[in-house]
């Protein structure tokens, strides 16, 4: 396929590179490997981990639940609050998945009870600093209490852990800050499950993000790690010091359309609807859309961050770029942007033209 307008292209060895690095984590600390399929929503993208050994999945929508069940997995935590509604589709899944879900409030968990129709393990959702969902996990007699009427709604709920999330970790500024939120993280969990596992003493933790389960090797009380971003991984992740460059197994390559000297600027087509608008800052304070990488023959080179995607619009895509580099891009060219956020591009984008040619289709969208 010729590439003529905005395309994502994935790098299918760094993205089976990335897979076997956080299968062989798990595998080394004896926890269940559960990744978050949000990232890439594809189940060709998905296949892939079964040479790794993964048979257990994490979703973020019933919907996204029943795309990967018609493909074949069978083991599936949906991590996000539970929807009312979709009670039917729930059931559903139910009745042929093992399906677990996350709980924090009674009135949920009644629900369940009244509405289910096949067995559900859950997991209480707990709040280790994010400030998103959860129950805040010092708030143990609110823990107690939901607990208590997991022992009575027994027919088709079983009570299995704490799941949280530390997402709190992608706010961070130094490496050393994301060992301080995971290791908070884990003595919050284990705390709980001192406290709780005479009552249950098979309870599991399960914790989730991407840049603790990379640098990590603290794992303590944990039982199964869900992280998502790291199949990919982008330009956060590297901020981060969660991975490096040469990780980043997605690119967005797309036209040159225009060129202004005064501004040294380039205009590519490729904008909000193609990267979303997340941003972090480069060097100079300014906000960031992505890196440029530029094609020298044979050769891929990463521009310094004086060079970057510094606005977006609908369509369009600005790069700010040095007088050195400016006249080095002529319009009809196709330049490579590493994107901030591998998750909301992908989703933006909707499919990945593969470096081995290959196009991968990702969930449908209804």
């Amino acid at each position: 396929m010729e590439i003529i307008r905005p395309t994502l292209v994935l790098d299918k060895k760094k993205c089976l590179s990335n897979i076997e690095f956080m299968a062989n984590k798990a595998k080394a600390n004896k926890l269940r490997f559960r990744p978050h399929f949000k990232t890439h929503v594809s189940a060709e993208v998905g296949s892939w981990f079964r040479d790794y050994g993964v048979t257990a999945i994490t979703v973020s929508s019933v919907q996204m639940a029943e795309y990967f069940a018609e493909n074949g997995w069978d083991d599936i935590t949906i991590a996000f609050p539970i929807n009312p509604l979709e009670m039917e589709n729930i059931n559903a899944l139910a009745a042929k998945i093992k399906l677990n879900l996350v709980v924090e409030t009674h009135e949920i968990l009644k629900i369940l009870n009244n509405k289910l129709t096949s067995p559900v393990e859950f997991y209480v959702k707990i709040d280790t600093g994010h400030g998103r969902t959860g129950i805040e996990a010092d708030r143990e007699g609110q823990i107690e209490s939901l607990l208590e009427y997991a022992l009575i709604y027994k027919e088709n709920i079983k009570f299995r852990g704490f799941l949280s999330h530390s997402g709190h970790t992608y706010k961070t500024k130094a490496r050393h800050t994301i060992y301080n939120i995971h290791f908070d993280a884990l003595m919050k969990l284990n705390q709980l499950k001192k406290k709780f596992s005479p009552v249950f003493p098979d309870l599991e933790i399960s914790i989730g993000d991407t840049p603790a389960c990379s640098i990590s090797d603290d794992f303590r009380g944990v039982d199964e790690i869900r992280p998502g971003n790291f199949v990919f991984y982008d330009l956060m992740q590297q901020q981060l010091s969660a991975c490096e460059y040469d990780q980043i197994a997605i690119r967005m390559v797309c036209p040159v359309v225009s060129k202004n000297q005064s501004r040294n600027e380039i205009v590519i087509h490729g904008g909000s609807v193609h990267f979303s608008k997340d941003y972090i800052m480069n060097i100079d304070g300014k906000k960031l859309y992505g890196r440029i990488v530029r094609r020298d023959g044979n050769k891929r080179i990463l521009l310094n961050e004086m060079n970057y995607l510094h606005d977006l619009s609908q369509e369009h895509g600005i790069l700010k770029v040095s007088p050195q580099e400016f006249n080095k891009f002529k319009i009809g060219d196709l330049v490579e942007i590493l994107p901030v956020h591998a998750c909301l591009t992908a989703h933006a984008m909707g499919w990945y033209f593969t470096d081995e040619g290959e196009i991968i289709d990702t969930m449908p969208r209804y």
